[in-house]
């Protein structure tokens, strides 16, 4: 009786888990289609099977609207913006968690606040500092602006991990005549490795799926990221599926590889930090 039970339960996890799969995987599926058909085979011969696939939306999406330049300055935004916020934020996350303060819970609960700020409330200051700044229409500007959502996120992130390590390890190290800041960068930095790794993807992940900041404050053709270049393939009410789809599938393919390089770091630091702090 036992073993029907022990069957019937594994025959219902893995009927599940099939029907996940096919739930997460048949969007993807269908879009990879649509990007390999011409409007005419779209619209008049609906099909879930390759019918007549052809490569002409990416030849042009690469050819004639230049989308490597897009996925460039995507990739130029999001590395830099996540470089910058690990770093600043691993530093306020470690002087959070170890350092002792007036009002140091209360910082760190505002840092919060800050990320949780809708960002439709931060159009009109940051334009005025990207004015005052003179960066305005520039990548580099784009990454400061990215700053405001990504340094918060990493660094309310990284102070689970930081709580993690046993402040006895840091102790030891000064006691060897290692200063604070050697303490922090050869004992924390190496131990919190996988959360630093998960966060920067996250980080990367939000930067380069970022739309409304990119859209209003890059101005220039030449300087738009991938989300802003696809949403102009849209003109007027007429929608370009298949040019949709093939920038879609494109731009989904740097962050499909950026997680499997380092899928096993973001399972390490999703599991850390779901039992620490």
């Amino acid at each position: 009786m036992l073993h029907r039970t022990t069957t019937s339960q594994k025959i219902l996890y893995y009927t599940l888990l099939v029907l996940l799969a096919l739930a997460i995987l048949f969007p993807i599926y269908y879009m990879i289609m649509i990007s390999l058909k011409l409007p005419k085979d779209i619209y008049r011969t609906p099909s879930l099977l390759p019918v007549n696939t052809t490569l002409k939306n990416y030849l042009d999406l690469f050819e004639k609207r230049d989308f490597f330049i897009n996925i460039r300055n995507s990739l130029i935004v999001a590395a830099a913006a996540t470089f910058v916020s690990v770093l600043f934020s691993s530093m306020a996350a470690y002087s959070l968690v170890r350092l002792r303060y007036l009002y140091r819970n209360w910082i760190g609960r505002l840092i919060l606040f800050t990320y949780l700020t809708p960002s439709a409330l931060l159009f009109i200051p940051l334009s005025v500092i990207i004015a005052r700044l003179d960066l305005s229409n520039t990548l580099h500007g784009l990454v400061f602006i990215y700053l405001t959502f990504a340094a918060p996120l990493s660094t309310w992130l990284l102070m689970g991990y930081f709580k993690g390590i046993p402040v006895e390890l840091e102790e030891q190290a000064r006691v060897d005549g290692g200063t604070r800041f050697q303490a922090f960068y050869r004992i924390l930095l190496p131990l919190s490795a996988p959360g630093m790794i998960a966060v920067s993807v996250f980080t990367f992940t939000a930067a380069w799926n970022e739309f409304l900041f990119a859209l209003i404050f890059i101005t220039s053709p030449k300087l738009q990221t991938v989300p802003v270049a696809i949403s102009y393939l849209i003109t007027g009410d007429v929608f370009r599926w298949g040019l949709i789809m093939a920038g879609a599938v494109s731009s989904a393919v740097p962050v499909m590889i950026l997680y499997y390089l380092a899928q096993r770091f973001v399972v390490q630091g999703l599991a850390a930090g779901a039992v620490k702090g």
